[in-house]
């Protein structure tokens, strides 16, 4: 599949600031990244570096005044999909050492204070028929309302809301599959068909590997049910969206316009 990519945004810093970005697409096995072209404002520094989990990089720019970021890119996604009901979860004891992160509460991820929930709702299923029945009841039960959320919302707080964006139901995602004991991390990706055209997110959670005795793998799912894991193309992964935000600044920036367009061929 392959997956054409066009972002743009822009943000205005009245004293030079240093800022971090990540929105290039991840050059990962499971996806190649054919062409691509970056074009920044001029900067007195500009550094790469790695980004979590080595999937993707971090950009360091040093801004002033407005900064522009035009990326363009062609990404062919070859991903092995795999149907994730029937998958078995992993023992704790059994979890290789990257993934036990992943267990923990997080800044928008309170995992402990939806366990009861999670045990209640879901008791009687494990695995990954218990991540489907999970993702199936985020899309049942809430609604996708832009604007409905905010960068403080928790999913504590979109659970009692039912409502949010993708970001929203990604961490509700996240911290349902960690109540379960279930490694969950937050991928900022790109995908076609997102509705309103934007960064997206989605979750992946930590299963057996079917190829690998006593081995596990990373399994995309989207509650929002816009992107299909064939098409989703990875731009970082983190324990939840503070870790992956296209845009964090360590001083005053004010944002000021943004455009994405992604589509499939």
């Amino acid at each position: 599949m392959s997956i054409q990519i066009e972002t743009s945004f822009a943000f205005q810093a009245e004293q030079p600031t240093d800022v971090l970005l990540q929105f290039e697409a991840a050059m990962i096995p499971e996806q190649y990244v054919a062409k691509v072209n970056t074009t920044l404002s001029d900067s007195p520094h500009i550094a790469r570096v790695a980004a979590q989990d080595g999937i993707g990089e971090r950009m360091w720019v040093r801004a002033e005044g407005r900064f522009d970021v035009h990326y363009t890119a062609t990404v062919e996604v070859n991903r092995l999909l795999t149907e994730v009901a029937p998958l078995k979860q992993l023992d704790p004891h059994d979890l290789p050492g990257e993934t036990i992160k992943y267990l923990f509460d997080s800044r928008y991820c309170p995992a402990g204070r939806l366990q009861s929930f999670a045990q209640e709702e879901f008791g009687d299923l494990r695995g990954g028929e218990r991540m489907m029945a999970m993702h199936d009841w985020i899309a049942s039960h809430f609604r996708y309302v832009p604007g409905s959320s905010g960068p403080t919302t928790t999913a504590e707080d979109s659970f009692i809301e039912r409502r949010g964006i993708c970001r929203d139901y990604a961490h509700v995602m996240v911290t349902l599959a960690r109540a379960s004991g279930v490694p969950a991390r937050f991928v900022s990706c790109f995908a076609p068909g997102v509705t309103p055209p934007d960064f997206h997110a989605v979750a992946e959670v930590f299963l057996e590997d079917t190829t690998t005795p006593g081995g596990g793998a990373w399994y995309l799912l989207d509650a929002t049910e816009m992107a299909k894991p064939g098409e989703i193309v990875k731009i970082g992964v983190g324990r939840d969206a503070a870790d992956v935000s296209f845009m964090t600044s360590f001083g005053l920036t004010d944002f000021m316009e943004k455009t994405v367009n992604v589509s499939a061929s």
